[in-house]
């Protein structure tokens, strides 16, 4: 007998977003983001996603996944059309990834700081900051149906990776410079600033 997959959605700060938590687990560990259906070839739930018009990208991790559409989309619509197709793929016992997502390229976020070619050894201060996001901020942007990544540290400037519901949040700039700017000015001495970059 196939147990009863439950899925339901829950709002973001992020108005293109919307986050549905499941009652299965999707991946155990990391986070996996796509943008068109091409990057999301290894996870066949994903790509399925792609094919509904207006989905902009699509982020999993843990037991949820977050769906950014596009501005034309109206979420009344879209809310239980998807809902009802993630219900659906997870109790047909599909698998929602083919191979595992994270030693692909494809939707790959684990940032590796290189020189000439050799992974750079993570200092004292960079152990720090990832310390802090990871005990004070990450739990806050997961539960909006997002998540952050520690990307680099040089000269007082902290660059972080936005994904999910916070990728294009129209409230991510004040969360980042009001809330993780000061949480890690005050908590980590060095740093002066905290910036976004591209994933």
């Amino acid at each position: 007998m196939n147990k009863v997959i439950e899925v339901y959605a829950e709002s973001t700060p992020n108005p293109a977003a919307l986050k549905f938590v499941t009652s299965r687990m999707l991946l155990g560990e990391g986070q996996v983001e796509y943008q068109n259906k091409q990057q999301a070839s290894v996870s066949p739930l994903a790509s399925q996603l792609f094919d509904f018009s207006g989905v902009k990208s699509v982020f999993i991790t843990g037991n949820f996944i977050t769906i950014v559409k596009d501005n034309d989309a109206d979420w009344y619509e879209l809310m239980p059309i998807f809902r009802e197709f993630l219900k659906s793929f997870l109790s047909s016992g599909e698998k929602v990834f083919l191979s595992n997502p994270l030693s692909s390229s494809n939707g790959k976020t684990e940032i590796i700081k290189e020189e000439n070619g050799q992974p750079v050894a993570e200092g004292a201060i960079e152990s720090q900051i990832r310390s802090v996001l990871e005990e004070y901020v990450l739990p806050a942007v997961e539960q909006d149906g997002g998540h952050i990544s520690f990307v680099s540290y040089d000269d007082g400037i902290v660059k972080v990776l936005l994904q999910g519901a916070c990728s294009g949040c129209p409230s991510s700039t004040m969360t980042l410079k009001a809330g993780i700017e000061n949480l890690l000015t005050r908590m980590v001495p060095g740093v002066k600033e905290v910036v976004a970059v591209e994933g």
